[in-house]
């Protein structure tokens, strides 16, 4: 027998954001992959943000493509409880997390990315990512950058991959679920545990040499700069040590005094 069509499972995370949600929408709305699964976690949003919802799954019911959209809205213990819930539900074979006011670079996005995933099965496909701002217009690409060859030691330079340009193999990202002790960078510890998952399970992490997201720069980890850094600073001395930790933070002052 045949494989089934490797589906992916797209989560956007939201509460109160209806002004952001109609560009992340329309981005995955627009995407010509058709075994697509929209996951859309709200926190019980008092806005016009349920709308938008029933509008989308109306016309996706006729649309030429169509992709399957489910939506879970309830009072929620923050975005990265949130996320575990959309990893609960995935029913995708590869799962990417998708925020409010963030969209796919191109409408061909995931058909790169399950192309980029068709040989093994990869545990995770990454790319690279470009910064907009609150229209939409591009502003630069992301000062770090997605290394060739990426394994779990490369997040010692910093996430060299954004949270949204990082597509896990769902079983992986169910037996790594964020952790909830982290309030504004779990994201990055649980990347790097899929990332030690995949290396103990002789996996490969896959570069699919395209842009994937336009990600807006204004997010949780952006409004708490200082509170996001001393939380990586946590986890990296969890999964590195204090001595890399140390050093390594003594080259990202050195380096941001070189950029000035």
């Amino acid at each position: 027998m045949s494989e089934p069509p490797l589906k992916i499972t797209v989560a956007t995370v939201t509460y109160n954001a209806a002004a952001l949600m109609e560009r992340t929408i329309a981005s995955v709305e627009e995407q010509n992959y058709r075994h697509v699964e929209h996951i859309i976690v709200d926190g019980n949003s008092e806005d016009s943000t349920l709308e938008l919802i029933h509008h989308y799954q109306e016309r996706n019911s006729v649309a030429d493509i169509r992709h399957e959209i489910a939506c879970l809205s309830e009072p929620d213990n923050g975005l990265y409880d949130a996320m575990n819930k959309a990893i609960d539900m995935a029913t995708g074979h590869y799962i990417v997390f998708l925020n409010a006011g963030d969209r796919f670079h191109s409408p061909d996005t995931l058909s790169l990315i399950a192309s980029a995933a068709a040989t093994a099965r990869p545990a995770v496909v990454y790319g690279d990512t470009h910064l907009v701002d609150g229209t939409g217009r591009f502003v630069r690409r992301r000062r770090l950058t997605p290394p060739e060859r990426l394994s779990w030691r490369s997040f010692r330079h910093g996430m060299l991959v954004c949270h949204q340009a990082f597509f896990a193999r769902t079983d992986l990202a169910r037996s790594c679920r964020y952790d909830l002790r982290y309030r504004f960078s779990a994201d990055f510890d649980w990347c790097i545990r899929i990332m030690r998952e995949a290396r103990r399970q002789k996996a490969v992490l896959r570069n699919a040499h395209t842009v994937v997201t336009d990600y807006l720069n204004e997010g949780m980890t952006t409004r708490h700069h200082k509170a996001s850094l001393n939380e990586r600073f946590r986890i990296m001395t969890r999964h590195y040590g204090w001595v890399v930790t140390l050093v390594m933070h003594g080259w990202f002052v050195i380096r941001g005094v070189l950029k000035k």
